[in-house]
């Protein structure tokens, strides 16, 4: 459920995403906020800037919620997004173990405004295969 006070902080993430605008770079941004909801963190994308596929303002903050908070503190942050996270920052996102995320527009709200944002194609994967020698570096790691 969300409440007036997660109301407030994605209206700042959605100031962040204007703010990208301004900028130049895409339209998109995030913060990190504790359970006391202080902001602990704020990125928008620069993915242009940066020449950086991987820079969007929800991977930035699971990796910097990563790096500097231990686990129980990331549990309990909240990340607000003026977007919902695609999948490469969803899997960031669960990986850095945070708690919750809020967003302001969903993927197919996005996709209804920018049709172009759901256009990306489907990569073939084949596999698995090699298991015994790919097998090999795994059981060295974890299982040693």
């Amino acid at each position: 459920m969300i409440s007036t006070a997660d109301e407030e902080l994605l209206r700042r993430a959605i100031a962040l995403a204007a703010r990208a605008v301004d900028l130049g770079d895409a339209p998109y941004g995030s913060l990190l906020a504790g359970q006391d909801g202080a902001i602990l963190a704020e990125a928008h994308n620069t993915v242009r800037r940066d020449n950086d596929i991987s820079a969007h303002p929800e991977l930035k903050l699971a990796r910097w919620a990563a790096r500097e908070l231990d686990d129980s503190t990331a549990a309990r942050t909240t990340m607000y997004t003026s977007c919902q996270p695609c999948g490469m920052c969803a899997g960031g996102i669960v990986r850095s173990g945070l708690g919750r995320v809020v967003y302001a527009l969903s993927t197919d709200q996005l996709v209804e405004l920018n049709p172009a944002s759901g256009a990306w194609p489907t990569v073939p994967q084949d596999g698995p295969a090699l298991f015994d020698e790919a097998r090999g570096p795994i059981v060295a790691y974890y299982l040693s």
